[in-house]
């Protein structure tokens, strides 16, 4: 019988299901140890955010066939490690979209009625009507940042409320916006500018991180209010806390903190600052739903059924892993890259060159997909999901085959978004190597921050780049220039040690015959 351990709690209606496929174990609260010993004859294990499933947990499960996380993120399992033990791992994804945005609302209205401040006064002995005076919702402009699951739900709840809402998502089609009677911008600062209350919906990301910070903050209404029950980082605490204290803008309600619990954060100070302990999932249907979808996953993938929630793919046959998995890892960085360089693509085109015509090359489409769309999605977008995904963006993808030997078994992208972009990636003594870009050809195996520089061929040019690079303590680890003339238009590839800022990319920009800046972030 199938033995299924529980570690944190999860709802009822999902432990009966689980009970119908094998011998169910709760046992929450346990220490390292204790889990440890535990797992050893256990062959599904089940958390949330509570439990941290790592190298020595797995190690220990000899028998463990599947991971399951009744939640979104899997950032506290080490998945890369579960797909080369061959450990299936799931998620639910869907579960907490109405939730999370049912709590923003929450927010919004709390912020702009000053419902917190007045409940407490009152309940001191107070009566202070004049002092609690709040703004309507109807008629104010809405900026939601982020116009995934959970950004569409709060649009259309805003829009019941009679608000306009206004949109900063450079990965979304302008159609998807348009369905929903949004309004598209370009730029996060104009969106910061126009609305009256803002509210983020965004995964923490690099690009992401801060986003909301000093310079944003001062574009804001004097009466604006800020929203965030996605992540904590993407707000600059120290920033919100002088643009609160200096009362700069209304009020800002948080449901995430960068650091949580948030002791001694100098935010909860303020009276025009609203929290909550990271209820954005918290409610009795959330945990129910999430509780629900992962024991149907783990139903399908008991009766060998594909099940749509996999977060990894271990499961290739032997005899194709050897082939494929090296191209598919490529792919995935192929699409990672792609995504960083165009930030919204439209249109995308996968030829497939030397014996990899030959090969089934579904999953690696779908793993260039699922690198395509991580940049954006992070642990939402898996070989499973990617082409729904894709396809739900309005992403046009093709598959296309050629007999080209130029570069043997390789992989050539031809994507579109604002502008066109195509890389031609393969494999020389297991390295992933970049071949091509734009056109260019080159030779160079991209690390760690990638720099990919388009430039006119003039003397001096590598001196400049790498004398802004200097002034800032970023290293250089390697460089190539592929050109098709001298002193016609090049490319430059940069492999940096160190991350790079939008300060040193506005310098590089701003040197005479620089063309275009790209940084990828491949960490």
């Amino acid at each position: 019988m199938v033995k299924i351990l529980i570690t944190d709690p999860i709802h009822e209606e999902a432990i009966k299901i689980l009970k119908e496929l094998g011998e169910v174990e709760i046992a929450t609260d346990l220490s390292k140890e204790e889990l440890l010993n535990k797992i050893k004859d256990v062959n599904i294990l089940i958390v949330r955010s509570g439990t941290y499933v790592d190298r020595e947990i797995i190690d220990a499960g000899k028998n463990l066939k599947i991971i399951a996380r009744a939640g979104v993120g899997v950032d506290n399992i080490d998945v890369d490690y579960a797909t080369e033990k061959g450990i299936i791992v799931v998620n639910a994804p869907d579960a907490s979209s109405i939730s999370v945005a049912e709590l923003t609302m929450g927010l919004i209205l709390a912020a702009a009625r000053n419902i917190p401040q007045a409940n407490n006064s009152v309940k001191s002995g107070k009566w202070e009507r004049k002092k609690f005076k709040g703004i309507e919702l109807y008629g104010k402009i809405l900026g939601v940042v982020g116009l995934g699951r959970i950004g569409q739900q709060v649009v259309k709840r805003a829009k019941a409320f009679g608000m306009e809402v206004i949109a900063y998502d450079p990965y979304i089609p302008k159609e998807v916006a348009e369905n929903l009677g949004v309004k598209l911008l370009n730029d996060l600062n104009e969106l910061c500018k126009m609305a009256d209350i803002i509210t983020l919906h965004v995964p923490l990301t690099p690009k992401t991180k801060h986003m909301i910070g000093e310079e944003q903050i001062n574009l804001m209404k004097k009466n604006a209010i800020i929203v965030n029950c996605a992540r904590g980082g993407l707000i600059d605490e120290k920033a919100l806390y002088k643009a609160l204290k200096e009362k700069r803008i209304k009020a800002a309600a948080l449901d995430v903190f960068e650091k949580e619990p948030p002791k001694d954060n100098p935010l909860l100070k303020l009276d025009n600052l609203i929290c909550t302990p990271h209820l954005g999932a918290s409610t009795e249907e959330a945990q129910k739903a999430a509780g629900i979808i992962i024991a149907e996953q783990i139903k399908k993938i008991l009766n060998g059924e594909l099940a749509e929630n996999v977060v990894n793919f271990p499961s290739l046959p032997k005899e194709k892993l050897g082939k494929l998995k090296p191209y598919m890892l490529l792919a995935e960085t192929l699409g990672n890259i792609v995504m960083q360089v165009l930030n919204r693509v439209d249109r995308v085109e996968i030829i497939y060159m030397g014996s990899l015509t030959k090969e089934n090359t579904d999953l690696i489409t779908r793993a260039f997909l699922k690198g395509l769309l991580y940049p954006i999605l992070l642990a939402g977008v898996n070989l499973i999901n990617a082409p729904i995904i894709a396809k739900s963006r309005n992403i046009n993808v093709i598959e296309s085959y050629t007999t080209e030997k130029k570069y043997g078994d390789a992989i050539k992208i031809i994507a579109e978004g604002d502008r066109r972009f195509s890389i031609v990636g393969g494999i020389i003594n297991n390295k992933f190597v970049i071949l091509e870009v734009d056109g260019y050809e080159v030779n160079f195996i991209p690390e760690g921050v990638l720099a990919i520089i388009k430039h006119i061929d003039r003397p001096g040019m590598i001196g400049k780049v790498g004398m802004i690079l200097g002034e800032y303590g970023i290293n250089i680890a390697s460089m190539q220039v592929g050109r098709r003339e001298p002193g016609g238009e090049a490319v430059m590839l940069i492999n940096l040690d160190h991350p790079i800022s939008e300060e040193v990319i506005k310098k590089i920009k701003e040197i005479p015959n620089i063309k275009d800046v790209a940084v990828i972030n491949l960490w």
